[in-house]
């Protein structure tokens, strides 16, 4: 019970948890307008604008820059930390989500008018560089006002 206590006090993690979750109902905001439908993988999947990981991470490190200090060691782990997540999400878990768009179109073209058997591979697991910039940019930003704030 202590752990949940302690957890509610800290500053750093109530600021990242918070900016994730507000930049994953942006993102579900973002395809409800877009595609004038609601899509619950939206709210629990990763992929779309912006990113979220991105959006946590570069809170996570702006809100150690705020209470530990920008020249601390902390906000240089956070900082690094940010920066190896958002070249993830563009870089490998796009490759990625790039591959399984391939292998479901040869799927379609192996099975055409036949059913397919095979589970459809999820496509949608990357980010493009403008949802990583504008998941950091939104992280930035919430990490700075919600740390100042709560």
């Amino acid at each position: 019970m202590d752990f949940f206590l302690e957890l509610g006090k800290n500053r750093i993690f109530i600021v990242t948890a918070t900016t994730w979750i507000i930049a994953q109902f942006i993102k579900v905001l973002i395809g409800v307008l877009v595609e004038r439908k609601f899509d619950f993988r939206w709210l629990v999947g990763t992929g779309g604008m912006p990113s979220s990981h991105c959006a946590g991470a570069a809170a996570f490190a702006t809100s150690l820059g705020l209470g530990c200090g920008f020249d601390s060691p902390f906000f240089a782990i956070g900082v690094v930390f940010a920066i190896v997540t958002m070249f993830d999400a563009q870089g490998a878990r796009r490759a990625i989500g790039k591959q399984a768009e391939s292998l479901n179109m040869m799927f379609e073209d192996i099975y055409f008018k036949k059913p397919i058997k095979e589970d459809r591979l999820i496509e949608l697991i990357g980010h493009t560089p403008v949802q990583v910039l504008t998941g950091a940019a939104l992280g930035i930003v919430l990490g700075y006002f919600l740390y100042i704030y709560i």
